[in-house]
């Protein structure tokens, strides 16, 4: 039976490799993945807050810092960019409607971008909350690193709006489909603008699992939404009075 502290010796070693934290990042996800699926791709057994959560309650019990995880596990990082600019390829394919939906889609973007930010800082603002979470708030419907650099710019906290950020892709992902269903939408461009609108990548990466089209739009409105809430954000808390 091996003795507690060499148990301790091991761990601390695991703990220091890169390739443990990797390997956790991509077991929690496959794991989350087959529980989505298991359930019949419910949307509330979502794979990003099923292994988040997963990964957080390790973290938690190992006692392990974030910044030692995020050491190991940043090459899935770096595939965000990759990953981000694939999805260019499905929304090539739909540069036919784009150039015919022009308007509609340019009204979309301003209403949406617009609501998510007032929303976001009056309800806060409402509940009594303080300038800096104000900020933080802000910009939680772009995607996450656009959120925090907004933040930073404006007052806020980035890592506050990284959560924000986080928490309004998760949710958006999920309540999505019942939303949309409910108000009848049908139409998978619309459906799949509105889901990147409020969701960003999480809420693209469940548009594309259900229909290409939906996902090629939904890829559009995220990239739309991230440049749009960056020069509103400023324009309308200036406007505002709240700086």
């Amino acid at each position: 039976m091996t003795p507690p502290a060499k148990l301790s010796e091991i761990w601390v070693f695991l703990a220091q490799s890169p390739l443990l934290w990797l390997s956790l990042t991509l077991l929690a996800y496959l794991g989350a993945l087959w529980l989505h699926r298991r359930s019949g791709a419910n949307p509330v057994v979502n794979p990003v807050l099923v292994s988040v959560i997963a990964i957080v309650g390790v973290l938690l019990i190992t006692r392990t810092p974030y910044d030692t995880y995020f050491e190991g596990a940043k090459f899935v990082h770096f595939l965000i960019g990759p990953a981000t600019v694939a999805l260019a390829v499905p929304l090539y394919g739909q540069l036919g409607r784009l150039r015919r939906l022009w308007l509609p889609i340019g009204v979309a973007l301003l209403v949406g971008s617009v609501a998510a930010i007032v929303s976001a800082i009056g309800i806060a603002w409402a509940l009594g909350g303080s300038h800096e979470l104000l900020m933080s708030l802000a910009p939680k419907s772009a995607t996450m690193p656009i959120a925090m650099g907004v933040a930073e710019k404006i007052g806020g906290l980035p890592s506050l709006a990284a959560v924000a950020a986080a928490v309004a892709g998760i949710s958006g992902a999920i309540m999505a489909t019942g939303l949309l269903n409910l108000l009848r939408i049908r139409e998978p461009a619309v459906r799949g603008f509105a889901v990147g609108m409020a969701a960003h990548g999480i809420g693209t990466a469940r548009a594309i699992q259900v229909n290409e089209t939906a996902g090629a739009f939904s890829a559009l409105a995220l990239g739309l939404n991230g440049i749009a809430t960056a020069l509103l954000v400023p324009l309308l808390i200036k406007l505002s009075g709240f700086f």
